[in-house]
């Protein structure tokens, strides 16, 4: 395939990307929808933190109104370092 493999991290910062432009929101509104600090999620998208655990994810997904599975339906992450 060539060229630097993904992480689980990228995978997971691509995501709410997409997520965040589909759904035209920002960090701060996801934040506050699911029970997190901005600063939670503003941390882990520029690379600050890593590693970031399941039960942050689920906070994400509430805050866009979707399920962990929804969250993780993309191809990408069956292909991640």
């Amino acid at each position: 395939m060539g060229g630097k493999q993904m992480t689980i991290d990228d995978a997971v910062r691509k995501r709410i990307n997409e997520l965040l432009s589909e759904r035209n929101m920002n960090i701060c509104d996801v934040s506050l929808s699911g029970g997190l600090t901005p600063s939670t999620l503003y941390d882990f998208m520029r690379g600050k933190t890593s590693h970031i655990q399941i039960k942050t994810i689920k906070q994400i997904c509430m805050g866009f109104q979707i399920t962990l599975t929804e969250f993780f339906s993309k191809e990408y992450f069956n292909d991640y370092e």
